[in-house]
């Protein structure tokens, strides 16, 4: 893909990607591609609705599911200097941000869950998932999302408690529209 144009997004805009969209590809060729964007979530938080979206098709991938595979390449190819940084600053806390799509899954109604947490300002865990069962409602779909954001922010209060940090504050912000996510 050396010669390939460049993405300005590892996602289109409002895509919905359902089952059965064309010619089957080969599916250990995906499964490949995908097991390595997995791989690449760590370090790069930007393109994580993207994967967890295109690996919701490992099992039965279609033209359409490589294609979306293959922009989330040229993406990343043409923002070699996307990363994390960790910097240092004055804000001492633990702030977690949370977001869900109530029932934006065409494939299944179930709602995708999404927090980010930081510690001292900087990302330092991310999730994106799809919720065990449909919710009946936004707000009992934002209340799952919520839960889950307060169990990462116990869990980071937990281990700075053990580091033995100096004093800082906790915050969970419930968000809407990706505001966090690309």
């Amino acid at each position: 893909m050396s010669g390939c144009r460049s993405a300005d997004a590892p996602i289109e805009y409002n895509l919905k990607l359902g089952k059965n969209k064309g010619t089957l590809v080969d599916t250990t060729q995906y499964q490949k591609l995908v097991g390595k964007l997995i791989y690449l979530l760590d370090t790069q938080p930007d393109i994580t609705f993207a994967v967890s979206l295109v690996s919701l098709f490992m099992h039965s991938p279609h033209e359409k599911h490589l294609e979306v595979v293959y922009r989330i390449i040229r993406y990343l190819k043409s923002t070699p200097r996307k990363g994390l940084l960790f910097k240092k600053n004055k804000q001492r806390g633990v702030k977690v941000y949370t977001d869900v799509d109530w029932t934006e899954s065409i494939t299944n109604r179930r709602s995708t869950s999404r927090y980010y947490t930081f510690v001292w300002g900087n990302m330092v865990t991310w999730k994106s998932k799809k919720q065990s069962v449909v919710a009946q409602s936004n707000v009992e779909a934002k209340f799952k999302t919520m839960t889950h954001g307060i169990r990462k922010m116990l869990w980071l209060k937990c281990v700075l408690e053990e580091l033995r940090t100096s004093s800082y504050e906790t915050v969970l912000s419930q968000q809407s529209n990706h505001q966090y996510c690309t």
